[in-house]
């Protein structure tokens, strides 16, 4: 098989390195920055680079872009793709352009499956990508009823393949309500808690808790500017939430109440005791 990765970011990247130590696929990579292309050749993760003319020669293309950029190539393209080839992505946001693309795809004989990986670095760019950035990490692939089975599975192959040790498949919708929650709001508590002027004052005083909650605020801004807003509805419920639990543990901390201090902080406790068991299940 014959694979196209089309944006050789870190993510990108990482899925040439991956495709070409893993598999015996041929891997061919597209970008605007030659740099990247001769990086690539160089460290011998792609074949050769490619351009948009060459598109109906590969079996499968991997769109690594942005949702905004990466739709629009996908929609641009459309009929220059190999009939019956499998064009998939990465985008952390699946929802409607999930629908959309599906239906644009078999009316040119594509076949569309959305997927998301569910792993990544603090830093961004093909210099920090990674062969090994996969390994036992989750799948998420995004099928509609519309979506071809056949290419599902293919798809999920090739994720087993690089190293990937769940395969989660989920609505579109699904997916972006979930995601809200487990990765997106968790990078805007990132970004928001290094605000605070005692930041300046932190060297020598932090230790684990602090690195967990501040590694990712060193993020790619115009990448996740664009997956915030493209599900702001689902992030925004999510944040609001974060505000009205925050709020009830501001009050009682500050009204001396004891009790419901201490009863919050309980609730917390036990909730996530209860997710670390049923962790611990699902990998026995």
């Amino acid at each position: 098989m014959k694979i196209l990765v089309v944006g050789l970011g870190l993510i990108g990247g990482s899925y040439c390195k991956a495709i070409t130590s893993y598999t015996n696929y041929e891997v061919y990579g597209l970008d605007n920055n030659s740099a990247v292309i001769e990086s690539a050749k160089k460290c011998g993760c792609i074949k050769n680079g490619a351009d948009i003319s060459e598109l109906e020669n590969f079996d499968m293309v991997i769109v690594c872009l942005h949702p905004v950029p990466a739709k629009q190539f996908m929609c641009e393209n459309m009929e220059r793709f190999k009939k019956g080839a499998i064009l998939s992505d990465v985008c952390g946001i699946k929802g409607q352009m999930t629908v959309e693309l599906t239906e644009l795809a078999a009316k040119y004989g594509v076949n569309y499956v959305g997927t998301h990986p569910m792993a990544g670095k603090e830093r961004f760019g093909f210099d920090f990508s990674d062969g090994a950035l996969f390994i036992g990490a989750n799948f998420i692939v995004t099928p509609t009823e519309n979506t071809d089975k056949n290419s599902v599975l293919a798809v999920e192959k090739l994720a087993k393949k690089m190293g990937f040790k769940k395969i989660v498949e989920s609505s579109p919708f699904d997916h972006d309500s979930i995601i809200a929650y487990t990765s997106q709001l968790a990078h805007v508590v990132s970004s928001a808690y290094v605000k605070s002027p005692t930041m300046q004052k932190e060297l020598g005083f932090s230790a684990g808790s602090f690195k967990d909650m501040t590694r990712i605020a060193t993020l790619n801004e115009s990448m996740w500017t664009s997956l915030f807003l493209a599900n702001k509805d689902c992030l925004v419920f999510e944040i609001d939430e974060l505000i009205k639990n925050l709020t009830d543990y501001r009050d009682a901390i500050k009204n001396n109440d004891s009790e419901n201090l201490e009863k919050l902080l309980r609730d917390g406790r036990i909730l996530k005791e209860e997710n670390i068991r049923k962790r611990t299940v699902e990998k026995e």
